[in-house]
């Protein structure tokens, strides 16, 4: 069962937590250098081929994966420039950007794949030429699953929400300098109280920060609560039962991949819907377009965000699972959890009226061949406001209204 069951619909009490972590977390550090890689390839060669991953340690990154691309990238200097960017600049901070060891093993993609991909099984035995849209096969198996509801004005769940709001508030007050004690690394956790599948009062509040070794705790709660919490949590959610745990292990001075080995695609609830929905399973960062762990969680996005924002449903969750080298869908399935203003028979003809989604379609509609993503691999994948995602836009929302006789 997901939170969408009848528990979450009926009972007037019922709790649901999400968290998130600030861009200075080994795993996302690790996000941000493969996607970083990605977008250098992508600015010179949007046809590129890319699965990059990457792993930290002490003092150290390691880049590996498969690679095909006609681009001159220095990798290494890639490695170092997101570090720098993040704020690892000393090894007091978890690493240096300027000492550290970069170890880079990438080679190219397996032909295998690669033809498989290119060429969809369709097609494979057709003289006909053809455009990317209709060509391309999808670049692996996999399910993908998308998600909105009208929770909050960017159709997220809450808590997932104020997790990343809080976690991005670390990242602000410690690069404006209004907390400079703060170091990279730091988490966020919030624990929502619905009644009857609504949200009533914000239950728990939980900030991880890293800091100097020389601030008192005291001052840490104090001013998380003053600069980070206050303004991100809205006043009429905290009550007086409102619990708030600012460090609660008492000490978080070593942080970052000092602290913590990191790897590429750890953080997968983190980075879409805080597991109030289900997850295929597959990471996003490091991967082209071509990848529909990637490319096709984009746009499940899309259209549920399209089909809640035209008021088809309140909550809605699209699934796509697809077979390596075929360009179509194996099946395309709408959850609406009881919320629908139609039947959901009719919001899937409609999803399928209006939405192609095979690969080829996702790349062109959503315009993915760009260099966008290492704005992505910190504070999530969907819901942003502070950056403009393509499947962000409720582009479609006003003809299924339409066609859906609302």
């Amino acid at each position: 069962m997901t939170t969408q069951g009848n528990a979450f619909a009926e009972a007037s009490s019922y709790l649901y937590t999400s968290e998130s972590v600030t861009e200075g977390h080994p795993d996302k550090v690790c996000d941000q250098i493969s996607d970083s890689i990605l977008d250098a390839i992508y600015a010179q060669d949007p046809q590129a081929r890319v699965a990059c991953e990457t792993a930290t340690g002490t003092n150290f990154i390691a880049v590996i994966g498969e690679i095909t691309t006609t681009a001159t990238v220095d990798y290494e200097q890639v490695v170092r420039d997101t570090l720098k960017r993040i704020g690892y600049d000393s090894a007091e901070t978890g690493i240096d950007y300027k000492t550290c060891e970069v170890l880079v093993r990438l080679h190219e993609q397996s032909p295998d794949i690669s033809q498989g991909v290119t060429t969809a099984l369709e097609h494979r035995n057709s003289d006909k030429k053809m455009d990317e849209v209709d060509a391309l096969g999808a670049g692996d198996q996999g399910m993908m699953v998308g998600f909105a509801c009208n929770e909050t004005e960017e159709l997220m769940p809450l808590t997932i929400s104020l997790a990343h709001h809080l976690t991005k508030q670390l990242a602000v007050a410690r690069k404006e300098g209004v907390l400079p004690w703060l170091k990279p690394d730091g988490k966020s956790q919030v624990t929502v109280e619905y009644a009857f599948g609504k949200p009533k009062r914000v239950h728990t509040i939980v900030v991880s920060t890293q800091h100097d070794a020389a601030v008192s705790q005291e001052q840490i709660a104090k001013e998380v609560r003053e600069h980070i919490i206050n303004p991100v949590v809205p006043g009429a959610l905290i009550d007086k039962d409102t619990k708030i745990y600012v460090n609660p292990s008492g000490r978080f001075v070593t942080g970052g991949p000092h602290g913590d080995a990191g790897l590429t695609g750890r953080k997968i609830l983190v980075d879409t819907y805080g597991s109030v929905a289900r997850h295929g399973g597959g990471a996003f960062s490091g991967k082209d377009p071509t990848k529909v762990d990637r490319s096709a969680a984009y746009a499940s996005r899309w259209v549920a965000k399209n089909v809640v924002a035209a008021g088809l449903a309140d909550r809605g969750e699209g699934q796509g699972s697809y077979a390596i080298g075929i360009a179509e869908p194996i099946n395309v399935s709408i959850e609406t959890f009881g919320t629908a203003a139609i039947p959901n028979d009719r919001i899937a003809e409609l999803v399928a009226e209006h939405f192609d989604l095979r690969p080829g379609a996702i790349i062109h509609d959503l315009e993915l061949r760009n260099p966008i993503y290492a704005q992505t691999a910190a504070y999530g994948h969907f819901g942003r406001t502070d950056v403009d995602l393509p499947w962000e836009r409720t582009d479609r929302a006003r003809l299924l209204r339409r066609d859906a006789g609302l």
